[in-house]
């Protein structure tokens, strides 16, 4: 019966319907938050950890004064790095917040402020329309974070929405999606 209505109305046609309702439905058509991102993500922070750019080994750079969503203070690094046969850039931004946060605090003692990683790594193919960049957010240990609805930050993250990561930084200059340079500009 379930496949029939589906037939009839299309996806489309049940996802509006499934909204109208209250209903939620993230599997169908969720541009984010799959088994596959999450899987892909845990093999991200598993290469970036092995060339020291997470972790409690990770090589720092010099915190600065953050925005929302990221946190109060931030850190951010890049390099390339390999997930099996993809190899690309890797944008690493450390966010911190707390009690006694600050430049200094941070600089200091950066595991006790440290809040979440937020990575765009260049994924070659995965999605052109934006700059093929795959998003994630994890906790300082190395875990995907969710969203209030649950849904697993990793992939093409709020991809057709007018807030989340993809929506932030296509306002980004040079047309790259990255806000602190323009290195990956096509």
């Amino acid at each position: 019966m379930k496949t029939q209505c589906l037939n009839r109305i299309g996806v489309t046609g049940a996802l509006l319907a499934a909204a109208a309702v209250g209903l939620a439905a993230p599997a169908i058509g969720a541009p984010f938050g799959s088994d596959a991102d999450v899987s892909y993500a845990n093999r991200l922070w598993m290469s970036l950890k092995y060339r020291h750019l997470v972790g409690k080994d990770a090589i720092l750079s010099t915190p600065y004064k953050g925005t929302h969503p990221h946190g109060a203070i931030l850190d951010t690094i890049d390099a390339r790095t390999r997930v099996g046969d993809d190899v690309g850039p890797a944008i690493i931004k450390r966010n911190y917040g707390g009690p006694g946060v600050s430049k200094s605090a941070v600089a200091n003692n950066p595991r006790k402020f440290l809040k979440s990683v937020t990575v765009m790594f260049k994924r070659p193919g995965y999605d052109p329309e934006d700059r093929d960049w795959f998003w994630v957010k994890y906790a300082p240990d190395g875990r995907v974070l969710k969203n209030p609805k649950g849904l697993f930050l990793a992939g093409r993250v709020a991809k057709g929405s007018s807030q989340g990561c993809i929506a932030c930084h296509k306002g980004a200059p040079g047309g790259d999606m990255v806000f602190n340079h323009d290195r990956y500009a096509r």
